[in-house]
């Protein structure tokens, strides 16, 4: 047991180096005037991005639902040295928005360079009890929404050999007890464009896409709902989204954030038996 346990680590030290030895350099100068679009921005991950892009001194749009909340946002994206930050409402499970903010992005900033998408909607932590209708809107959501702005922006990011960047999570590699209709829109995500990943690819498309798995991250939402749950350190919101950003202006195909992530994955298809005790002991909770 202790040689394989050897075994297995000493793969994934090989196999994290060899992605971490072949990553291209980030050069921040390369978003100076970007044309970028972050959904999901008025909190969390989305809000740290927009941050960030704004230090780059790129040209933003932010979208999430509270119009007050996206306006400060905005206004602190200015301070910190956005060429351009504008914002636009909008609620993604209802059909018209998605495609209008993605029309109100290109009217505003003449295109579109990188298409952030981040946005999730609220889902309780809890054993799941049969409410197909939360399922329904939360694949609405999480998932076509991101399928409807994908296609409508991908014209534009074509023509500026631009990026579209999903954000997605560990739960759409690995399943975990709790989470049944959240999971399932990221298993979606990840099968989406992981196949139009491919498809981009074969045509020799001028858009990359990055597939984003994040682990636990310290966002107010999702510390509220594992707090005194679950006992894994918790990675800053601020390092998720910078790793998000650099992952797409550096076109690289996948990022796991943080480290830890890229290894669970490993030994959920090497030793599955082992990964399913240890979810399944790791909650202080009891159905």
């Amino acid at each position: 047991m202790r040689t394989l346990t050897k075994i297995i680590l000493a793969s994934i030290a090989v196999a994290f180096i060899s992605v971490k030895w072949s990553t291209p350099s980030f050069q921040s100068e390369t978003l100076q005037g970007a044309r970028v679009l972050v959904t999901g921005a008025s909190t969390g991950i989305g809000e740290q991005m927009a941050y960030h892009y704004a230090r780059f001194g790129a040209q933003l749009v932010i979208t999430a639902r509270r119009e007050k909340v996206l306006q400060q946002v905005v206004e602190k994206c200015l301070s910190l040295g956005a060429q351009k930050a504008l914002y636009i409402a909008g609620d993604m499970a209802t059909e018209s928005d998605p495609d209008k903010v993605v029309e109100f992005t290109l009217e505003k900033l003449g295109g579109l360079d990188y298409l952030v998408l981040n946005h999730i909607g609220p889902t309780p932590f809890s054993v799941w009890k049969g409410d197909i209708e939360h399922t329904r809107w939360l694949m609405k959501v999480n998932f076509f929404s991101y399928v409807q702005m994908a296609w409508k922006a991908l014209p534009s990011l074509e023509q500026s050999k631009g990026s579209l960047v999903i954000v997605s999570s560990l739960l759409g590699k690995m399943a975990g007890p709790f989470t049944a209709p959240y999971t399932a829109t990221k298993f979606a995500l990840n099968g989406f464009f992981g196949s139009l990943q491919h498809e981009l690819a074969m045509k020799n498309s001028n858009v990359s896409l990055s597939i984003c798995t994040l682990g636990l991250i310290d966002t107010d939402s999702a510390m509220e709902k594992v707090r005194g749950v679950i006992d894994v350190p918790a990675a800053p919101a601020s390092e998720a989204a910078l790793n998000i950003i650099k992952t797409g202006a550096t076109r690289q195909e996948e990022l796991y954030y943080p480290w830890n992530t890229f290894a669970v994955t490993l030994t959920k298809d090497w030793i599955p038996f082992a990964t399913n005790y240890i979810i399944r002991h790791a909650y202080n909770y009891i159905p």
